[in-house]
């Protein structure tokens, strides 16, 4: 048994004892020389045990005193419910909703819980406005002359590298640049699907992408998803037969920020690729983890090339550069003839740029420090979120990504909540954005990508009183 399935073997157990309340808050945990005993584990194993439930928020670790289980309230409140979409519903599209939400992007005047991507303040302006200043002097006529077909070369270099740390193993040539994810699923599902075909898609799931699905005159199946670990297999396995692509977000998708376990991806992965059935990957989110490891993607398991595997910048480090890339397998060539009718070519200069501070190192150590940030506003939601609002609130409980999942009992209406909020200068996404259906009325996403401050904790806590108020 490797290590590192031993140590996530042990946390997990731990884990289980404290969701389930044998171990209870403020409960001390075995000291590290115990746990070695107690499971015939090394002492650097056994650190990594600790280490990983710290990540995770379930325990606290006290000076000369050891380990206890955090009393952290998102132990207490509840989960949502698994979501239970119809199979048989007609694809029912918010689109005035999403227009009303979207709208408010950029002002300045709203406290924008709404909008999932990290505040300019959690980015690195200056060294990106540096690394731009450079791509011009090194690009071939300052940047002004058109990329080769596939894109930036560096940037798929430096990518390629990347994808060491889940799996992926790739190489420059396997990538292709685009603008931003969203463009990069959008090209994947032109060149596999057409009008009147079936997609799978997790339910709730990003508004863009079903809007995308529509627009390209897809029936969109959605199916049951856990707010922890994601989409229902059993339930992907059962609608084969009336599907032709699948899209997911298996890590840290939003709204519920759940993450597919390794043991999951590589079921999906092998039951999609015996039916022939493409999987489009969205891994805008997976560089935002909480734990200590980059979780692994479905297209690390992927060996026929039938994963294309998309992902972007734009929640981590420059929204507005419209960076993103796919690893399209063995689909390739038909990408490539679309993005040369639809782009022609990528953005040089914001690519170069991009590139370089991926390749300096500068990225990784502001990952890090994102990384910190999120969870802490994370657990900090969660904290008002238990003091402030009504009882028998639900959350989810992501472990890594931008956004949390909220459930209200079944009498509130988030549009009504939305349209109270945005009196007092808050803007939330109600539930209803997420899906094609008649659902999650109750339900509302919130970003946890705004600096903490008192400021932000008194808007969580007027929200808690208007959402008590209807």
């Amino acid at each position: 048994m490797g290590k590192d399935f031993l140590y996530n073997k042990i946390a997990n157990g731990i884990a289980s004892q404290i969701r389930t309340g044998v171990l209870k808050p403020g409960d001390k945990l075995p000291s590290v020389r115990r746990l070695c005993e107690e499971h015939a584990i090394g002492m650097n194993t056994a650190k990594r045990v600790f280490l990983e439930l710290e990540s995770r928020s379930m325990i606290d670790a006290r000076p000369q005193s050891g380990y206890f289980v955090s009393s952290t309230p998102y132990l207490q409140l509840p989960l949502p419910a698994v979501s239970k979409p119809s199979s048989m519903a007609k694809n029912n599209e918010p689109d005035e909703l999403i227009s009303k939400v979207y709208a408010n992007m950029g002002d300045d005047h709203l406290t924008l819980f709404s909008i999932s991507a990290p505040s300019g303040d959690l980015l690195p302006l200056a060294k990106l406005k540096k690394d731009i200043v450079h791509a011009t002097r090194e690009l071939k006529e300052g940047g002004t002359a058109y990329e080769p077909l596939q894109g930036n070369v560096n940037l798929r270099q430096v990518v390629a590298m990347r994808s060491l740390a889940w799996g992926g193993h790739l190489h420059e040539d396997d990538l292709i640049t685009t603008n931003g994810a969203i463009n990069a699923v959008s090209l994947c599902l032109m060149a596999l699907g057409k009008p009147g075909d079936t997609i799978a898609m997790e339910s709730p799931c990003f508004p863009g992408l079903l809007q995308l699905a529509i627009s390209l005159g897809f029936k969109v199946l959605e199916l049951p998803t856990h707010p922890t670990t994601g989409l229902d297999i059993a339930a992907l396995r059962k609608a084969v037969p009336k599907i032709n692509l699948c899209l997911l977000v298996p890590n840290f998708n939003t709204p519920l920020g759940s993450r597919m376990s390794d043991e999951h991806k590589k079921e999906i992965v092998t039951l999609l690729s015996q039916h022939g059935i493409p999987l489009i990957e969205d891994d805008i989110y997976g560089d935002l983890y909480f734990g200590n490891q980059r979780p692994k993607c479905c297209k690390s398991f992927d060996t026929e090339g039938n994963v294309l595997w998309c992902s972007s910048v734009s929640k981590t480090l420059a929204p507005g550069y419209r960076v993103g890339w796919v690893a399209p397998g063995k689909y390739k060539e038909k990408l490539l003839k679309l993005k040369l009718i639809h782009s022609i070519s990528s953005a040089a200069i914001i690519q170069e740029a991009v590139a370089g501070f991926l390749r300096s190192g500068r990225y990784e150590n502001h990952l890090r420090q994102l990384r910190r940030t999120l969870q802490h506003n994370y657990q900090q939601y969660v904290q008002a979120i238990a003091d402030y609002f009504p009882k028998n609130t639900k959350t989810s409980r992501p472990q890594g990504g931008l956004a949390i999942w909220v459930e209200f009992s079944k009498d509130t209406d988030t549009r009504e909540l939305y349209d109270l909020a945005i009196k007092h200068h808050i803007s939330i996404a109600p539930g209803r954005m997420f899906t094609l259906q008649n659902q999650f009325r109750n339900c509302m996403r919130l970003c946890y990508g705004l600096p903490w401050s008192e400021e932000i904790k008194s808007k969580l806590k007027q929200l808690g009183t208007l959402a008590k108020r209807i």
